[in-house]
């Protein structure tokens, strides 16, 4: 049957930056294994599939290789697709995981906010972890810090350090963290970070929404201040304006429509 599909690029205000996303918008879940299927094909970081529930939506996300828990740049894309396309005179959009979580999208109606959208993320603290000899060989440079959330934050001194980084990605994959947050302060903004997941088919994430989960609350806590202007520095790289809301951490960006098409099954 056919289905839906189309391409976001998240965290960008253009094509070609950011993090590109396929978003799928289904009325009936498909199977797991197609849906697995499509991800693969796709071999984006992250396809997002969304069924309508009530008033919002269930979502949920594949990598290339597995399905995930939370990821950020898919939720915006989706919430992209459903405000400017599907249901345009919508501002907000409220998606529920199958893990319980609630994950509201809204459109940023601060100040030269200039069409962003800002999502209601749950916020996920790292706790000090160790393995630093591992992470470092891994890297290929000694962080000051490693924490473990989901996935483990490794923080530098400076920015050119994380900018310089030549992952040993077989390394990378072999540590128990589910994917890598290296993070360090920023030069023309609070922080930079770069996310390196090989375990889940994705070498370097080009923006990583679900990682300033554990980036925001780390950085607010440092340096004392609840909003933060963050910089994910990979080739295609990203900006989002972030805030701490308790347990809560608000993630805004842009997002800007590439492709959209029909999948053939």
């Amino acid at each position: 049957m056919p289905t839906p599909i189309f391409q976001v690029d998240a965290f960008a205000d253009r094509v070609f930056a950011g993090n590109p996303a396929a978003v799928c918008p289904l009325e009936a879940w498909l199977p797991d294994h197609v849906m697995q299927a499509i991800a693969t094909e796709n071999n984006l970081s992250e396809t997002v599939f969304t069924v309508p529930v009530g008033e919002g939506y269930a979502i949920r996300w594949f990598t290339p290789v597995a399905e995930i828990d939370l990821a950020g740049h898919p939720t915006l894309a989706a919430a992209y697709i459903i405000l400017n396309r599907l249901q345009p005179g919508r501002d907000a959009v409220t998606f529920e995981s199958r893990y319980g979580d609630h994950l509201t999208v809204s459109r940023d109606d601060r100040p030269k906010a200039d069409g962003r959208l800002v999502m209601d993320f749950p916020s996920r603290l790292g706790q000090p972890g160790d393995g630093l000899g591992d992470v470092a060989t891994a890297l290929g440079a000694k962080p000051t810090e490693v924490l473990v959330a989901r996935d483990a934050l490794v923080v530098f001194d400076d920015a050119a350090t994380v900018r310089g980084l030549r992952p040993d990605m077989p390394r990378v994959a072999a540590l128990e963290a589910m994917g890598v947050i290296a993070s360090a302060p920023g030069d023309d903004c609070d922080f930079v970070s770069r996310v390196f997941a090989p375990r889940m088919g994705i070498p370097e994430d080009p923006v990583t929404g679900s990682a300033h989960c554990t980036l925001v609350p780390y950085w607010a806590e440092r340096l004392g201040k609840t909003e933060l202007l963050a910089r994910q520095i990979s080739a295609r790289g990203g900006t989002l304006w972030c805030t701490l809301h308790g347990n809560r951490v608000g993630l805004a960006g842009h997002a800007v429509l590439f492709m959209e098409g029909t999948i053939h099954l």
